[in-house]
């Protein structure tokens, strides 16, 4: 069998499988993704179809796979210092927030680490040893444990500022030539752990001045993107922000928060 060849009837039982767990909407242009991520999982449970996976992950008896699916079809790419003005503003608060209340930042849809740790390293340059933390979380178990070795290819740093490379990362030498390893002191400062946005916030999540949700609400639809946000917005400080991707958009949801700048958004005081 050409396990590459997804029919359509199968690809739009793994469009459910994601929307029900993660409130992910997958278009149709990522049939071939899904077909690719998968194959390998036909491959290892020696099945002859993306059915007869899509009926193994559904059965009940699997719960293991069904997060290894999960993993495997809401893995994102991303890098260092991201949206570069983000961190700009994060500054500016840091620097307001000497000698207050813990600074408390949230990275809501982590992926593989880059997003908190550039974080981390903003707030250990400008709050040092004073009370703040980080919190990272997203969906999937693999990328988070990605994450928690702090362990990446160089090109990912290519918005690192030098200043920060020194201090905070260390760089990979003869077999790890080519990488980079986030300093354990600034790791250590990053409470990585997994949550759905798509259901009930953990209770003991806490609450945060800044929120970066950042990359993920293009795969929601309105609704669940309302949904999303409004619990987001119950672990967000009055007064706090909330930083979204330049290239998503919250206009239906101006009721709850007030635009700052574009992509940038405070929830009333």
């Amino acid at each position: 069998m050409d396990q590459s060849a997804i029919s359509q009837a199968e690809f739009a039982h793994f469009q459910r499988f994601i929307y029900d767990i993660a409130g992910i909407t997958m278009s149709d242009s990522k049939k071939a993704l899904v077909s690719g991520r998968l194959a390998k999982r036909l491959q290892h449970f020696d099945l002859p179809s993306y059915d007869a996976y899509f009926r193994l992950l559904t059965d009940g008896a699997h719960k293991d796979e069904v997060q290894l699916a999960v993993d495997l079809l809401t893995t994102n790419e991303t890098y260092f210092f991201r949206e570069a003005r983000h961190f700009d503003l994060l500054r500016e608060e840091a620097a307001g927030a000497r000698g207050k209340a813990p600074l408390r930042v949230w990275s809501a849809a982590c992926s593989s680490g880059e997003e908190p740790y550039s974080i981390a390293m903003v707030l250990a340059d400008v709050l040092g040893n004073a009370p703040w933390d980080v919190t990272a979380s997203d969906i999937s178990t693999r990328v988070l444990q990605r994450a928690r070795t702090g362990h990446y290819p160089m090109e990912r740093a290519s918005h690192v500022p030098n200043d920060y490379l020194r201090r905070f990362c260390m760089k990979g030498v003869r077999e790890q030539t080519g990488t980079l390893l986030v300093a354990r002191p600034l790791r250590e400062r990053v409470t990585f752990r997994q949550v759905n946005l798509n259901t009930a916030l953990p209770g003991d999540l806490g609450t945060f001045d800044v929120v970066f949700l950042r990359n993920v609400m293009i795969y929601f639809n309105g609704e669940t993107k309302r949904q999303v946000v409004t619990r987001i917005l119950t672990r967000l400080k009055p007064g706090g922000y909330l930083f979204i991707g330049h290239s998503e958009s919250l206009q239906d949801l101006g009721d709850m928060l007030r635009p700052v700048t574009p992509s940038v958004y405070r929830k009333p005081a």
